[in-house]
């Protein structure tokens, strides 16, 4: 309908003139209308910039890897100004996000048992396969979880009975497929705790549940116990398999290692996967050298110095010695060095090490363990992941521990990223996640 001026005749009649005297009534909507989707149109792009990053073809499921990065950056950000108007620490924001988004409906199975405890006063979660008649004892692996040794645990906020963990998913598995007992470990996280705490609460339950009277209560035989863990939990996993090889007080021993995208050393932030995958989902080389300084409770000034390999140049005496077992130059093979350089600073911060010395203690970097210590560690299994970071860290402890004469299984997957193991539900099911899974308990089910 038009609102229009028209031309009076004759006999008060008025008709419309053929000139455009008038406008539409629902012209000024119309224009809103048209700002509404100018600023939609905007929004969409700004999304879009802000989700699509340049990724590998050979990357599994590129679209929703872009959009699970881009989930997790928001996440950092959102806790990084939480953490800047001082209402909370940034690493407590972000598990809280995090843990957030994964309390989902529980994947479960009626053929496993759950149970929450504490091995001499760690939290912990046992998973129960289903027993069989024929075997009245069962294998077990004593799993820890990652997340930089400050994430992807819900203690801080519920107690352990509420929690809807990430790893509960891979536990369930893992304990009905393995028919195992899986015993998750609840170590204390970053800001909470600092190194090498993390190390004495997985050592504690660890030792507390292969005390014989603790492994005939799960019915579990004690020649058939494995010890593992993905990203940090590896690190953690392959920390405790040294310490354990040297403690004669140990009755009980363990059968395997096996370790997923293993953290293994903070010497060498330019190993060739270091700079092809520099800014690649969800591990970016800036946030895995921020989660190294905020386990040692470091200066945040120091990690633009670490990215650069300043805090072991030349002229750092104390890593001097220590270079040698992470030369990536000779541990390495062709494929994966390609065309990438060393990068060894002529001088540098000795300051760093100085102030945080955990740098080169094997507790922190298992990579950088004495010969004598690697021969003792029991059959391992390492798998990594072409687009990560940490792909190096992995591989090249496989070398040392083959060189040290120890039995290795090296499993790469050249679409994997870093952590695609525990995505493997809708909506964060990845192929690759699903693939690696498969593979990991298989070669648990072949070897424990």
């Amino acid at each position: 309908m038009h609102s229009c001026r028209g031309q009076k005749l004759a006999g008060g009649l008025r008709v419309a003139s053929p000139f455009p005297l008038c406008q539409p009534a629902g012209e000024p909507s119309r224009g809103k209308m048209r700002s509404s989707c100018v600023l939609l149109t905007a929004l969409v792009a700004l999304a879009a910039y802000y989700v699509y990053i340049p990724l590998p073809g050979s990357v599994s499921d590129p679209w929703k890897l872009m959009l699970l990065d881009a989930t997790f950056r928001g996440a950092q950000q959102v806790s990084n100004l939480i953490h800047y108007l001082g209402l909370s620490h940034h690493l407590l924001a972000l598990n809280f996000i995090i843990v957030s988004f994964g309390k989902k409906s529980a994947w479960s199975s009626a053929q496993v048992k759950v149970t929450d405890t504490d091995f001499d006063g760690v939290e912990v979660r046992v998973f129960e396969g289903p027993p069989k008649p024929e075997e009245p004892l069962k294998r077990s692996v004593v799993y820890i979880h990652g997340g930089g040794w400050a994430l992807a645990s819900a203690s801080t906020f519920w107690s352990p009975s509420d929690e809807i963990r990430y790893y509960d998913e891979l536990c369930t598995a893992m304990a009905e497929e393995l028919n195992a007992v899986i015993v998750s470990i609840e170590y204390r996280l970053v800001p909470k705790v600092y190194f090498p705490e993390q190390i004495h609460d997985v050592v504690r339950a660890t030792k507390y549940f292969l005390k014989p009277e603790v492994l005939q209560k799960y019915m579990v035989d004690p020649g058939r116990i494995c010890i593992s863990g993905d990203s940090a939990g590896g690190n953690l996993a392959a920390a405790l398999g040294q310490q354990f090889t040297q403690d004669a007080s140990l009755k009980s021993k363990l059968k395997l290692q096996a370790l997923i995208y293993p953290v293994l050393q903070a010497l060498d932030f330019n190993t060739p996967s270091y700079q092809q995958n520099v800014n690649t989902p969800i591990l970016p080389r800036y946030v895995m050298v921020k989660y190294w300084v905020d386990y040692f409770k470091g200066n945040y000034d120091f990690v633009q110095a670490m990215i650069i390999n300043n805090h072991t140049s030349l002229d750092v005496e104390e890593a001097a010695a220590l270079r040698a077992r992470l030369n990536w130059t000779s541990l390495l093979p062709a494929s994966f060095t390609k065309n990438y350089k060393p990068v060894v600073q002529t001088t540098g911060n000795a300051r760093i090490v100085q102030e945080l010395p955990q740098l080169l203690d094997a507790r922190s970097a298992p990579l950088i363990a004495d010969q004598a210590v690697l021969q003792l560690l029991p059959k391992t299994y390492i798998l990594t992941c072409e687009h990560d970071v940490l792909r190096d860290d992995g591989i090249m402890y496989a070398k040392r521990l083959e060189s040290a004469g120890v039995e290795v299984t090296l499993d790469h997957f050249e679409d994997g990223f870093h952590g695609c193991m525990i995505f493997t539900s809708w909506p964060t099911n990845f192929s690759v996640g699903i693939r690696t899974r498969n593979s990991y308990i298989k070669w648990l089910d072949q070897n424990l």
